[in-house]
């Protein structure tokens, strides 16, 4: 993590190729956080399911709208870590 900031903090030292270095890694963590956040819904979707399989719809419905917030959440940060 120290390391990372060291770049960081080198990056933005260097000037506008700097900045650009510090979007894609904030891209990147926008899209890993995407990742882990869909992750844990599909899980735990999966899990209630299984507990409750009468709800399954319900579940499945309530689970592919959460899913799409966070990708669009995850898009809107990628386009402004970018520019």
């Amino acid at each position: 993590m120290i390391g990372m900031i060291g770049t960081i903090a080198q990056a933005a030292a260097t000037g506008v190729v700097g900045l650009q270095k510090i979007g894609a890694i904030g891209a990147g963590l926008a899209v890993i956080g995407a990742g882990i956040g869909i992750g844990q819904i599909g899980g735990k979707a999966v899990e209630g399911i299984a507990r409750q399989p009468e709800a399954a719809s319900k579940i499945q419905t309530n689970m592919i709208i959460a899913a799409a917030l966070v990708e669009g959440v995850a898009l809107f940060a990628v386009v402004v870590a970018l520019l």
